[in-house]
């Protein structure tokens, strides 16, 4: 959940959050998605509390979903979403279900949220004057990828991503939707990430439930 002022902005809504969805308090004003799989979008099978914006892309595989309010929201332009301002930039991640990753703005400050990614296209525009980086908490280490013509899909390593945002000039990072690696040793996964990111002169963590970050 983005919030600003008194927007409230949620980013995707997984299969877990199917009924879920319309007891969130306080009630998001806006549901946004980063791709079509599963555990991103299909909280809102039956349906969302409010309007949804997604990539064209993204639509194109949710056509049978109950979300009376759909909204499109184009690629690599700035649109703003109830006060928030969302940039999607494709990523590498999947064929079947293409992927964005959201430079989202409010005010002054600046954040890029991708969730499962291999490879950011344009990256240095899409993390540039960035303060935060909300990644993907696939592995730490070893890539799980593997190409399918000139596609790659599956998932870059938090160590991989965390050099980006050294490159990028990035201070801090939060890892995110975590795989069985990090679920199933976290004091030594959180000891791991925070070392990788201490090397690339990040802040690191790795995110839990009902963390807030005030940036």
């Amino acid at each position: 959940m983005v919030g600003y002022r008194r927007s409230r902005v949620m980013v995707d809504c997984g299969l877990d959050w199917l009924e879920a969805v319309w007891r969130i308090r306080p009630r998001p004003h806006a549901i946004v998605l980063t791709h079509a799989h599963p555990d991103h979008a299909w909280g809102l099978r039956n349906g969302a509390p409010c309007p949804v914006y997604a990539p064209k892309q993204t639509w194109d595989r949710l056509t049978r979903f109950a979300i009376e309010d759909k909204r499109l929201l184009p690629l690599r332009r700035p649109y703003e979403v109830d006060g928030i301002v969302f940039e999607a930039f494709p990523v590498e991640h999947s064929i079947l279900a293409p992927a964005v990753g959201y430079r989202i703005t409010a005010g002054h400050s600046r954040i890029f949220y991708v969730p499962d990614v291999v490879y950011i296209r344009d990256r240095s525009a899409a993390l540039k004057a960035v303060s935060l980086f909300i990644g993907d908490g696939a592995s730490i280490h070893r890539p799980l990828v593997r190409r399918r013509g000139h596609k790659l899909i599956g998932h870059a390593p938090v160590s991989a991503q965390l050099t980006w945002g050294r490159i990028a000039r990035i201070k801090r990072a939060i890892i995110t939707h975590c795989g069985s690696e990090i679920v199933s040793a976290h004091a030594r996964a959180a000891a791991a990430v925070r070392a990788l990111g201490e090397q690339r002169g990040l802040d690191a963590a790795i995110a839990f439930d009902g963390m807030e970050v005030v940036i």
